[in-house]
């Protein structure tokens, strides 16, 4: 049974899908505009978290996450570069699967974009309009967030409390001050679409309750994004959404916590905005991520040197009691009698599932992980190993690895086995024709260890990943 805090309502609550077996998911993605900063890296690892524990719970998730290629940064930044918006925006999609990709997060079931869904938006809008949720005034278009009776459930504000700081923008041609604009009217020399309100573009919160009602339908299971969305981003798209499909927009919402850079609020004016492109070139991927998750996702995260340092240690700790157990693997025997070892195993993994059923709790999760650790190296002590032990062993490994999306093994040391292997390998046939059997055996169980398997044939000796 899983529970998760739900910002609607403030509480944890069972997880109960909409239809059995399957989660439908929507996290808001970034701005394309520029590489990812550290901060859209941190809801990126922490759901694909989340997806992973679902998935191994044996559910189907269809994780749906966007990308927001029109949008007044972007328009900026074409008239910067002289490039167009689109151009601009295939740029940086393609960094940002790069990016994630090496931060081990899984590819979306779909990415959708707001240029390729510009007709969607259009015909959403005018039947809003048509219903009388929305109103044109000057070009624009806007939403009226009075007749919406639950404006403010989700951040928990009242319409009276927001007013006092509402306010009509310069050129805005509003009927009230709350009221959100869906529509923009095109201004010289900017990228536009021609629709019966006027050539313009859609405002930013309408793209996500269009992409996720296109993707997903009327009602979504979970929508997920960083605390900063709470309002007015996810307020206006539950508005608009259920204004318009007339039934809940998402069941659970999660949110979150902010990260900050050596105690500071992360910004470009404190000079400490840090993108995931130049950290993973000094930082390894995986410690990235390890860090990213060795809190829990609701709170807020202060990343440092000494912090990533502490969690680099971490994983190295876990690496190399998973290295020591997969070298006790060619000497264990079938014996019986170490069935104390496997409930031990069997106890950290329940540990593990109860702390990630209680609201995806990946920091008591690597507790745990760290739990199976001590308890490999205390196994590798034993005099006589067990067959059946150091399975258990691998097999809970793996699952703690493919749950927080963290590999057993750094893709570096990968690199060095390819450059390395041909190297062994002679040097094994060498020591074969001595009649050194002994080493002959020993490199071919670390190979083993490391997941290279030997085969001799006629045309000598051949190797390949287990």
């Amino acid at each position: 049974m899983i529970t998760l805090y739900n910002t609607l309502t403030r509480q944890k609550e069972t997880f109960e899908p909409i239809e059995p077996g399957k989660v439908k998911m929507y996290v808001c993605g970034p701005t394309v505009y520029n590489y990812i900063h550290i901060g859209n890296a941190r809801p990126a690892i922490n759901y694909d978290v989340v997806r992973r524990y679902f998935e191994y719970q044996g559910y189907e998730v269809v994780y749906v996450s966007n990308f927001t290629d029109v949008d007044d940064k972007l328009i900026k930044r074409s008239k910067e570069l002289g490039e167009s918006v689109e151009t601009i925006a295939d740029r940086y999609i393609d960094a940002f699967y790069e990016d994630v990709g090496a931060l081990n997060v899984k590819k979306a079931t779909s990415n959708p974009r707001v240029m390729n869904h510009m007709d969607d938006i259009i015909k959403f809008i005018k039947e809003l309009v048509d219903q009388g949720n929305a109103y044109e005034s000057g070009g624009d278009v806007y939403f009226r967030t009075r007749k919406f009776e639950d404006y403010g459930k989700l951040s928990h504000q009242s319409l009276n409390d927001l007013k006092v700081g509402a306010r009509i923008e310069q050129g805005e041609q509003k009927e009230d001050a709350l009221d959100f604009t869906l529509w923009k009217q095109a201004k010289p020399e900017e990228i536009s679409w021609d629709s019966p309100f006027g050539k313009g573009r859609p405002g930013w919160h309408i793209e996500c309750s269009v992409m996720a009602y296109h993707e997903l339908g009327a009602t979504i299971d979970i929508h997920a994004g960083g605390t900063d969305l709470q309002f007015p981003h996810h307020e206006n798209e539950i508005a608009q959404s259920e204004a318009h499909n007339h039934a809940p927009f998402a069941n659970y919402w999660m949110h979150n916590g902010f990260i900050n850079i050596d105690n500071e609020k992360m910004s470009k004016s404190l000079g400490n905005f840090v993108l995931v492109h130049d950290i993973i070139k000094q930082i390894d991927p995986d410690v990235l991520r390890f860090f990213m998750i060795s809190v829990h996702y609701r709170s807020p995260i202060n990343y440092n040197v000494e912090l990533v340092e502490a969690a680099k240690s971490g994983l190295e700790r876990v690496r190399n009691s998973y290295q020591a157990i997969e070298e006790r693997e060619a000497i264990a025997t079938n014996i019986e009698d170490q069935s104390a070892y496997i409930e031990a195993i069997d106890d950290i993994l329940k540990q593990f599932e109860a702390v990630m059923n209680d609201d995806f709790n990946t920091a008591n999760a690597i507790t745990a992980w760290y739990d199976l650790a001590k308890l490999a190296n205390k196994y590798i002590l034993e005099n006589t190993t067990s067959t059946a032990v150091i399975e258990r062993f691998k097999e809970v490994y793996k699952i703690f690895s493919d749950v927080l999306g963290v590999p057993l093994k750094s893709k570096e040391s990968d690199m060095l086995l390819d450059e390395q292997v041909e190297a062994l390998i002679e040097e094994r046939n060498k020591a074969r024709q001595n009649k050194d059997f002994a080493r002959a055996d020993e490199i071919r169980d670390d190979l083993k260890a490391q997941n290279i398997i030997l085969e001799d044939t006629a045309q000598g000796v051949r190797f390949k990943r287990g």
